[in-house]
């Protein structure tokens, strides 16, 4: 069973074990029976079974299986063992600071050059190049102290999962470009950073929404974090392309990307990264 979402006492899953107890019809109220993105709330019968709605998504059919209270009790612990294990690597991430000593973090800075510019060999770790990417100068390095080493991570994730994405907008390929263009590397670092503030992650508790939100999708991918940096760097370049900005606009746009971030996690019909609006920019 892969837990997406939990909303209320209800469960969002991707797939079911055929060993659980099933009924094809959902036979309590739902505030909206038409309405496949609306979940009930579980229902207590005879000696203590419970009926928990599995909310539809896509193919994954709406169906109600029947649990004791042991049993809805450890699913539950699971999905928040998931999350919060998951939640613990991705705090510990940000909180890697970029160290141009460690041979590991040199590794990564070669393979983001290598994935950046496939075929085009890097002549040195500190090098004029890096500005083609869009540093400031040509060590990277001091361009990370703001998010630190998963900013650099996020880069590489971006280049290795949406190649053709993270090219056009590296050579600013899509719509009227702007005459003086916001620096590609750059930009990237103080979208993590953006992302970052928005989720609170150091937070003990969820103080907001967004990232309740958030940790639920991170339950169902590991990688909900760098997937949603992706969905950010493609609306901030669509937002400004729309508003021809100039650089000295660049921290507005990336307010107005942190918006319609925020705005698209809180759709309803939202459970992954995947279901936003804005994923389907990527290509």
């Amino acid at each position: 069973m892969s837990p997406e979402r939990i909303q209320g006492g209800c469960v969002a899953v991707r797939s079911i074990s055929h060993s659980s107890s099933f009924s094809s019809k959902c036979n309590h109220s739902h505030s909206s029976p038409s309405d496949d993105s609306t979940c009930g709330t579980p229902v207590w019968r005879g000696k203590g079974l419970t009926c928990v709605c599995f909310k539809g998504k896509g193919v994954h059919a709406r169906v109600c299986i029947n649990l004791t209270p042991l049993q809805a009790s450890s699913l539950l612990s699971i999905i928040d063992i998931v999350m919060e294990e998951r939640l613990k690597r991705l705090r510990h991430r940000t909180k890697v600071q970029f160290d141009a000593s460690r041979p590991e973090h040199q590794e990564a800075l070669r393979a983001l050059w290598h994935a950046t510019y496939p075929g085009q060999e890097l002549l040195s770790l500190v090098s004029d190049q890096w500005k083609q990417m869009g540093w400031q100068g040509k060590d990277p390095s001091t361009d990370f102290r703001g998010a630190g080493f998963i900013s650099l991570e996020n880069l590489l994730f971006f280049a290795k999962t949406f190649s053709t994405s993270f090219q056009s907008l590296l050579r600013k390929q899509d719509g009227k470009r702007a005459i003086w263009e916001y620096p590609f590397a750059v930009a990237g670092v103080n979208i993590t950073f953006m992302i970052m503030q928005m989720l609170d992650l150091d937070a003990t508790k969820p103080r907001t929404f967004i990232r309740a939100v958030f940790l639920q999708m991170l339950s169902e991918n590991e990688w909900a974090f760098d997937l949603l940096y992706c969905v950010a760097f493609m609306i901030m370049d669509k937002l400004w392309l729309e508003k021809n900005a100039t650089y000295m606009e660049f921290n507005d746009i990336l307010k107005s990307t942190r918006s319609q971030l925020e705005k698209e996690l809180l759709m309803d019909d939202v459970l992954r990264i995947e279901d936003m609006p804005s994923y389907s920019l990527l290509y």
